[in-house]
Order: C-alpha cells, then structure tokens, then sequence
C-alpha cells in the first residue's frame, strides 16, 4: 500500500518533470482549453509508459517546487471525460493529498495514469487539438508525435523504485491517525475504524442525531494510509454508514429561497475495503434538483445581476445588499438547476469579486461551482 504523500515528495525529489511525471500549480477542467490540456498530457504520459504508472502533481509551484497546495477536487467522473476523448484510454484516478504544513481547505492534487499498453490518441478534435493526434512526452514537455510511432518502456525499475520507497508502514499510519485526533481536529469529535486489518478511515466533524441516523457538518474523511482525504466540506452535511467491508457516505446540500430550505441528498460515494489489501471507491449521484416558482426566481436572477453589476463597477452595497450578496452563489445554483442557463455564466463572473470581498461567500461560490460540476457530468 503505497503513502501517497509520500510518493509525492519522491517524485517531486526525482529532479525535474520527466517522461513519468508532470507538475501543475492547478488545472482547470472547466473550460474547453483546460480540459484539452489536461488529455493532452493524460495521452501523452500513457504513451511514454506504457508497462509502468505515470503521475501528475496538482499544487505545484513549477520553478521552485514549493508545495502551495490547490481546493479538495472531488470529480468522481474524471474517467468519463478521458473515455469520451482518448482512443484506448489509460485507468485515471484523482485522489487529494493531505500535507501538514497546508491550510485545512488545500490539499495537493494526484492524478494517477494506468496505460493500457495500446497507443492512446485523441478520439475527436477538442479545443486546437485535432482528433487523431498522438502526443508523446519530450523531457517535460508533450508533443505531438507522428501516427507512425513506437512505444518504448525506458521507466518501469524507475518508477517501481519510487513507489517500493513510496510503500506505507505502521509507524506512518499510528503518525497519521494521532495527528488527525489530537492535531488538526482537536476542536471537533473524532473517529476511527480499521477494515480488514489494513486500513484506517478517519472522520471527524459536529454531530446531530436526526431519526435514528447521525449527521455530520465540518466534516474531514481520509483514508490514513494513504494520507487521502475522502471528504472535506466546510459547509454541507454527510451522514456515514459502515459495516466491516464498506463505509458509506451520503452528502446533502442545503438549498432553498427566502426561509424555505431544505437539506437535498447530492451523491452518494461508498468504498469497499478488499482481503487482498485493495479498495475501490463507488460514486452514484441521487440529486434531484428543487423547482421553484418561476417568477420569483426572475426576481432574484435580476437582483444577483444587479449586485454582480455594482461589484464590478466597484460601488458600494448597502447593508441589505451585503446580507442578499451571502446568497448569491446558492441563488444562481438555483436558477442555473431551474432552467435559467445564463446563471452559470453570471455565477462565474463573480468568482473574482467574491475572492476579494468576502472570505465566506467565496467558500459558498466553491461550494456551489462544485455541485454544478457533478450535475453537469451527470
């Protein structure tokens, strides 16, 4: 079982990118360029190792190398916009790494890359890059290479080196658990299972017993082993059910307008623990989305596009304008689910006037770009 931040200061120590790895302060798969960028390198590092694992390390200061960390990214969908656009597809998997020295919302981001051994290619054109194209990594950089190419393993002793050092043990785990309780979590109540002997999920966040079930809110899940984190919200509520095979988690997401509000089931994740030390982790979306009055959402669609026009004519709100700006972000939620697909836009354009004004309706913006994400995959 490999300690995934470990693994990253490994391959982080292994000089620079190279034909195995790459390194990105962030990624952006919200836009059309973002995304083709993001498979150009995926196609790219499959076709470099096509026996070995290749990696990408999200979080990364590029020329010094400094660990600045970026937002919990929870896409269970990642592979399904790589299948839509690679021929012969590489395994992907995104997981969140914790590191200490980062504030409680950052992590650092890894992208693992499984080849398939097949040359992978662009299935259809995406952003400037052309369906078909093939793209290889030169040094630290990927290419576009001709059709006639042939795929060489110059790296598997390589990165088997890095993940045999790499490898978990028990005094990384015992460290892990008693830095979650009694460190970063000594406000809130804590917990702690083993499954099958191997593996320690830790949780911690504000309990509320609603009907026989426990609701959490705060709520941090990781997967010590791998120092992983599952979960991280600020702001919604999960509940979790576990048994000795699996653990459960089901997010809802409080959203409504005026004082009507109620909490929506969002997604629903389960990880089931294996006897032969493996896991896997099942993601189902079970969001149905409110529907409201169209001609109050009219009313409060305009009132956003008025604040979100203040704000970048610099002009000052007014006392209620400051009160209505807190939720502004969960209100073009609703309206983008409602029907009223301009809200995503406007919803966007606020992102950089929220950063500045106000730290927790920035939070409730990440919070709302987040479940529109999972929607939209969906």
């Amino acid at each position: 079982m490999i300690n995934k931040r470990l693994l990253i200061k490994n391959l982080l120590a292994h000089n620079d990118e190279s034909s195995f790895y790459d390194k990105k302060r962030k990624i952006d798969l919200g836009s059309k360029e973002g995304k083709a960028k993001f498979l150009k390198h995926i196609c790219a590092l499959s076709n470099s190792n096509p026996k070995n694992n290749s990696y990408i390390v999200i979080g990364v200061e590029d020329e010094s190398n400094e660990i600045t960390g970026v937002d919990f990214f929870d896409d269970s969908k990642i592979q399904n916009l790589v299948n839509a656009y690679l021929t012969n597809p590489p395994l992907i998997a995104y997981e969140n790494v914790m590191f200490p020295h980062l504030p409680a919302d950052k992590v650092v981001g890894l992208v693992s890359i499984r080849p398939t051994g097949e040359i992978t290619s662009l299935r259809k054109n995406i952003w400037k890059y052309w369906g078909g194209s093939i793209f290889l990594r030169d040094g630290s950089i990927s290419m576009p290479k001709d059709f006639d190419i042939e795929i060489k393993d110059v790296n598997s002793e390589i990165v088997k080196s890095i993940e045999n050092q790499s490898k978990n043990n028990i005094e990384y785990t015992l460290d892990g658990v008693i830095d979650f309780i009694n460190h970063r979590h000594s406000d809130l109540p804590s917990y702690y299972k083993v499954f099958k002997e191997q593996f320690v999920v830790c949780w911690a966040g504000n309990v509320k017993h609603v009907k026989g079930l426990n609701y959490y809110s705060r709520v941090d899940i990781e997967l010590i082993n791998e120092q992983v984190r599952l979960f991280y919200s600020a702001l919604d509520e999960i509940s979790i059910e576990y048994n000795e095979d699996s653990f459960k988690i089901i997010e809802y997401v409080h959203l409504g307008l005026n004082e009507n509000y109620k909490y929506y089931p969002l997604e629903e994740v389960t990880i089931s623990f294996k006897e032969n030390g493996s896991y896997q982790m099942d993601a189902t979306l079970i969001f149905e989305p409110p529907q409201f009055n169209k001609r109050n959402l009219y009313h409060i669609y305009n009132a956003n596009n008025a604040l979100l026009d203040k704000m970048k004519k610099n002009i000052p709100l007014s006392e209620r304008e400051e009160r209505d700006l807190e939720k502004l972000p969960a209100t073009y939620l609703i309206c983008y689910l409602n029907n009223f697909e301009d809200a995503i836009e406007k919803l966007l354009e606020s992102k950089d006037f929220l950063k500045q004004i106000n730290g927790d309706v920035y939070q409730s913006f990440k919070d709302a770009t987040r479940i529109l994400r999972k929607v939209k995959y969906n």
